[in-house]
């Protein structure tokens, strides 16, 4: 189009009935005019395309989940498996610490969590890691997860070694928009509650029995504040499928869900390391 436009004038020029110029300075006024056109209509345009897509690719992607630290097992069975080949004692507090962080694992998949065991000698305090999949936001929510296989009562230490814990997140966990979790098959007592209350961190409690079922998930203001507010937890009555041995009727079990505005989530699969 731009060429076209420069030509024109050349086509006119010659028409005309004695031209102040030759052919050759008429020419050479066409190539002037067509190079001052063409730079500043080309850097208009690139510009342009420049700012649409970066407008249309600004989305934050969420980062990739850092390896485990062993290379012997990745969930449950995996580990079963690994225990008994290498006669790994069921009452040490290895065994019952890595079973039940994936116990934790496989149970949180039905608040919305997809997690990743990181475990190990340089864990620097952090059992899981993953994302907070929330109706709330298309971008999930980064969590931190501590398992505790508490026997005891929880105390408010716990909330702080929690916060302590952010200072050794892996590149991609650190900063702003992180949430910290907390992890025990006991009820978070009254220390617990005022703790999560008084942290400057977004943190978040939840009860997951040494069997993998979820019976509580609290969560402080400053967790509302990064993508937990609107979201709600709920309990839901299902059959379980198992009969009590007195007849055919079948037991009936608690299940929390999730609540986004009052309404249930629905459960969707949640791929682990994802």
């Amino acid at each position: 189009m731009a060429r076209a436009l420069a030509a024109e004038p050349v086509a006119s020029s010659t028409q005309t009935s004695s031209p102040p110029y030759g052919p050759l300075m008429l020419m050479l006024r066409s190539l002037l005019s067509r190079r001052t056109l063409l730079p500043c209509h080309l850097k208009y345009v690139s510009t342009r395309i420049r700012w649409q897509s970066t407008a249309s690719t600004a989305k934050p992607q969420s980062p990739p989940h850092p390896a485990s630290n062993t290379q012997n097992h990745n969930d449950l069975p995996t580990f079963l498996s690994y225990a008994s080949r290498t006669d790994l004692d069921p009452t040490s507090t290895v065994y019952i610490g890595t079973h039940y962080e994936y116990t934790v694992l496989t149970s949180l998949r039905r608040l919305h969590l997809s997690l990743t065991r990181i475990g190990g000698r340089s864990d620097a305090g952090i059992d899981l890691l993953g994302q907070w999949h929330l109706p709330s936001d298309p971008q999930p929510l980064r969590v931190l997860v501590q398992c505790k296989a508490l026997k005891a009562k929880a105390g408010p230490n716990l909330v702080r070694e929690l916060e302590g814990a952010f200072a050794g997140a892996p590149v991609g966990w650190r900063g702003e928009g992180v949430v910290g979790m907390l992890v025990s098959p006991r009820e978070a007592t009254k220390g617990v509650r005022e703790a999560l209350g008084r942290s400057g961190l977004p943190l978040a409690w939840v009860l997951v029995g040494l069997e993998g079922e979820v019976r509580q998930c609290l969560w402080n203001q400053k967790a509302g504040e990064v993508g937990l507010d609107g979201v709600g937890v709920t309990v839901r009555y299902k059959p379980t499928g198992i009969g009590d041995g007195s007849g055919d009727a079948e037991s009936v079990g608690r299940d929390l869900v999730l609540t986004w505005k009052g309404e249930v989530v629905e459960e969707h699969k949640i791929e682990d390391g994802s």
